[in-house]
């Protein structure tokens, strides 16, 4: 069977929603608007005769159908955009992420990396475990927790504290801090994807319950602002303005989020490396300027090689 009205753009929207699983979200990376989306999404299952997305007030998931086609196009969409639209021969470093970026420093690293270089970062947000660079999809990774993936090296560069998020009127929402163990007693938001705690991460006698299951940021910032549960968050989100109706309390005793740079082990892009090395010269700069001389000096990097 031939298709000639699926167009580029049809297929951008399909994997857009399947990235995000919600139109909203999927509309505003796309800079489109929900009802355009909803017929090149419309349109699109009407040419393949099966339905992509099961639909129902609360959620959108994907069918059968939708996950093969998600998995297909995952690879084959930026090779095809690269071959039709090429823009420059100024060289790309596709940047993969799951959660917010760190501040100051990411942002630094990136605007020192393209000057010294020349070539650019394409950011892009990733919804699942190694956002994307497994696959090939991006060509260098942040990744927060002690992640190892067979075929990938990992720079481990920094670490983040943890802090609580809380719906609006929780009886941690006015405290200045709470205990990392309180949160045993209460219902805890758990990403199943890229999040950054696990069941681990306490004493097997004061382990939360687990109750509600999230696969990426900005459903378990919704699930936790409906009241479902609790989650934890790298606190950089004390420094964002993110949802009106979460509140965030930083953890003590809490266990640091490690935050690393992967790319392949093998077969990496020709400036991955690079980018990981001027990361870590902006950390390591930043990090002298608020720690004494020798306590800098000895800061060290962990390098994590598996095949």
């Amino acid at each position: 069977m031939r298709i000639w009205d699926v167009n580029f753009k049809h297929l951008q929207a399909f994997l857009a929603v399947a990235d995000t699983l919600s139109f909203t979200h999927a509309a505003a990376r796309l800079d489109s608007n929900q009802p355009t989306l909803t017929r090149s999404i419309r349109r699109l299952e009407e040419q393949l005769d099966v339905p992509l997305f099961h639909r129902t007030t609360r959620q959108v998931t994907l069918s059968p159908a939708g996950v093969k086609l998600r998995d297909h196009l995952q690879t084959l969409l930026p090779h095809l955009e690269r071959a039709l639209f090429p823009v420059s021969e100024r060289p790309v470093l596709r940047l993969g992420f799951s959660w917010l970026l760190p501040d100051a420093w990411m942002q630094e690293a990136i605007v020192r990396f393209e000057k010294e270089t020349g070539a650019g970062v394409e950011l892009r947000r990733r919804d699942d475990r190694c956002a994307g660079v497994d696959q090939g999809i991006v060509d260098l990774a942040l990744l927060r927790g002690r992640t190892t993936v067979e075929g990938m090296r990992a720079t481990e560069l920094d670490t983040e504290e943890c802090v609580a998020a809380v719906p609006q009127g929780h009886p941690w929402s006015g405290r200045p801090w709470a205990d990392w163990a309180e949160l045993a007693d209460y219902p805890l938001v758990f990403n199943s994807v890229s999040g950054v705690v696990g069941e681990n991460d306490w004493p097997a006698g004061s382990r939360p319950v687990f109750t509600v299951q999230c696969h990426n940021f900005d459903e378990c910032l919704e699930s936790v602002a409906t009241g479902r549960g609790i989650s934890v968050l790298p606190d950089l989100v004390l420094r964002r303005n993110l949802h009106p109706s979460v509140r965030f309390v930083p953890l003590r005793g809490a266990p640091k989020v490690p935050i690393s740079l992967v790319r392949p082990a093998q077969g990496a892009h020709p400036l991955a490396d690079r980018f990981t090395a001027v990361a870590r010269r902006v950390i390591s700069a930043r990090r002298s300027l608020r720690l004494p001389p020798q306590a800098a000096r000895h800061h060290t990097e962990r390098e994590l090689a598996t095949r």
